[in-house]
């Protein structure tokens, strides 16, 4: 609140600008361009947006989007009633061939996403409708589902990058795309032979702490589950144990990241899933909770943990579209946080900012 006496006009543009203005919603940063060229081109420096950004991560800043054959729209959520609010349809600004895009992961307002027709990769932001084509004449940013893997995060230059993992005919290649130079370059990756197998799902990359997570799973019942890691800053990749979970049913991991430290939900079972919530401490898995009993939900369904609100309640999305609620007897969280892995309906969870996709 200003003092008495004290107006707008009286403060210094930079503190408007960086006191003030790093607070308002994404949309109106964009309104405010125009009021004259000095707030312009402080508006679109980069230390304003990483600022505006950091202040953007709350969950009120929290949308939903969602993919159907005829419509995307984004929905604000209703944390009280655990459910989605009115929807606004949204109009993708790049060619498309019926609404056939898949999100494959999302960071601070950014979507890697998917043109199924064309197997191309493009990083958006549905806030400021800006996006950017990332494939090349020489075959790089070209995504082939089930096979390559996808990860988005940001290094200590603040630079952001795409993380691509490509299996092909039994080889794996590795590839970093960067925003800052615009351009892919391939960093060498060592891991056992059998990950390189169409047998094994490699789930989206969750950041956290500097560090991009995978969740490889083998795709039957009793099959071998871990958890690849990749360094952001030295581009070191390891492999850490997934929690000792029964290996009877179908096993499940959904990764998150929450307040900077990683957790999993990782759910066995067959006709009715067991859910378990895990937290990383070094490399090894601490339980934090059981999920009290659930009522079975149709496999048929095929149903995903998609994200949790800060009441403590979890959102379950099936396919078609459905949300199933499971209560959790747990703290409340102060933000809501997303889950990258949508393998069923197409969407995703991300927040408003002004990040553009280019520099």
């Amino acid at each position: 609140m200003l003092n008495e006496g004290i107006t707008m006009a009286d403060l210094p543009v930079h503190t408007i600008v960086f006191e003030i203005l790093t607070r308002v919603p994404a949309k109106d940063v964009g309104r405010s361009k125009s009021v004259c060229k000095q707030w312009y081109a402080l508006l679109s420096t980069q230390d304003f947006v990483r600022i505006h950004c950091s202040r953007s991560l709350v969950s009120s800043n929290q949308r939903v989007l969602l993919i159907d054959d005829l419509t995307c729209s984004v929905h604000p959520i209703i944390f009280q009633s655990n459910d989605y609010g009115p929807s606004s349809i949204v109009t993708f600004p790049f060619h498309h061939h019926n609404n056939d895009v898949s999100i494959l992961s999302h960071l601070n307002g950014l979507l890697c996403v998917c043109l199924n027709h064309t197997y191309e990769l493009l990083l958006w932001n549905p806030t400021t409708t800006s996006f950017k084509h990332l494939s090349t004449p020489d075959s790089h940013g070209f995504y082939i589902n089930n096979l390559d893997a996808i990860g988005l995060y940001v290094d200590a230059d603040d630079d952001y990058k795409v993380l691509h993992i490509k299996r092909r005919s039994g080889v794996l290649g590795v590839y970093v795309y960067s925003r800052e130079v615009d351009s892919w370059r391939n960093i060498p990756f060592i891991t056992r032979q059998e990950y390189l197998s169409p047998h094994f799902n490699w789930s989206a990359g969750t950041f956290c702490g500097g560090t991009l997570y995978f969740i490889v799973c083998e795709c039957w019942v009793g099959g071998t589950n871990v958890v690849i890691c990749f360094d952001v800053n030295s581009e070191q990749f390891k492999e850490i144990s997934f929690p000792p979970v029964p290996s009877t049913g179908m096993v499940q991991g959904v990764l998150v990241n929450v307040k900077n430290e990683l957790h999993m939900f990782a759910s066995t079972g067959m006709f009715e899933l067991t859910i378990d919530l895990w937290t990383l401490q070094g490399d090894y898995w601490i339980k934090v909770l059981s999920c009290p009993p659930t009522p079975p939900i149709s496999l048929s369904l095929w149903c995903d943990i998609t994200h949790y609100v800060t009441n403590g309640n979890w959102f379950v999305m099936t396919k078609l579209g459905k949300l199933f609620t499971i209560e959790m007897d747990m703290k409340p969280f102060e933000c809501f946080y997303p889950v990258t892995w949508f393998r069923g309906f197409k969407g995703a969870v991300f927040v408003e900012t002004i990040v553009s996709p280019s520099i």
